[in-house]
């Protein structure tokens, strides 16, 4: 268990001391075995601002000792977005492990934008981005101000750097633009009924099981359409997944 917490200034339920103490509070329960009273803790935590990736860890790692893999899987992914902590990776692949529905996907299935967001270090492109850019331009001014003479050779290494550049900027785009309309989602309960269009009447094509993480489509009324990562889809109860 991660044993510190990063405490904001101002709180809107907790003075920092006060916020240690139920922190505190929440481990001891886990180390005796009260995951119950642990997880009721440390989701207060979360209620008063403080979803740090400390809290999210512990709060995961409860739901997991007590066998809640969908709220398990939620939080310790939550967590995994946070840092790139070992302990947490370790946890989440053993919720994994637990959960029924052991679903291998497809990565020809994934739209060729999302496998590249994924794949990407957004904070690498975007030096490299800067980087690539400036030194395009630098080289074109330098070519053009003070170079006498034949500036072919300069002027090409001036536009690689600038094509590079600018390919860089739209892979970052691509990542903002998957960023902001892919919704991913945890399924909480331990099953769920997924079905071939929205609405009650409709036939159940197949169930989703605690701690899958599927994608979000589109919402009508109170179902949504899912994607699993083996190219699945069909339409649940929104109150069922939860958006990470």
């Amino acid at each position: 268990m991660i044993t510190s917490v990063v405490l904001a200034l101002f709180l809107a339920q907790y003075t920092p001391q006060e916020a240690q103490s139920v922190f505190v509070e929440a481990n001891d329960a886990y180390y005796r075995g009260d995951f119950n009273a642990a997880s009721e803790r440390y989701q207060k935590l979360l209620e008063a601002g403080l979803g740090g990736a400390d809290v999210l860890f512990n709060l995961g790692t409860s739901e997991l000792a007590a066998n809640r893999l969908g709220p398990a899987v939620l939080y310790l992914e939550r967590a995994a977005k946070l840092s790139d902590d070992d302990d947490v990776n370790v946890n989440l692949a053993v919720a994994r492990q637990r959960q029924v529905d052991q679903v291998v996907g497809d990565e020809v299935s994934v739209p060729f934008t999302q496998r590249l967001a994924a794949a990407m270090d957004e904070k690498v492109v975007a030096i490299a981005f800067l980087v690539t850019w400036w030194l395009g331009f630098i080289v074109l001014w330098f070519t053009w101000r003070r170079l006498p003479g034949s500036r072919l050779i300069p002027g090409l290494v001036a536009a690689v750097l600038l094509v590079v550049g600018a390919s860089l900027g739209g892979a970052l785009g691509i990542a903002a633009n998957v960023r902001e309309n892919v919704i991913e989602a945890i399924v909480q309960p331990s099953s769920a009924q997924v079905r071939e269009f929205p609405g009650d009447t409709a036939r159940v094509a197949f169930e989703v099981h605690a701690g899958l993480k599927v994608r979000i489509m589109e919402t009508s009324g109170r179902f949504v359409r899912v994607r699993l990562p083996n190219a699945l889809e069909g339409w649940t109860e929104k109150e069922g997944v939860v958006p990470l």
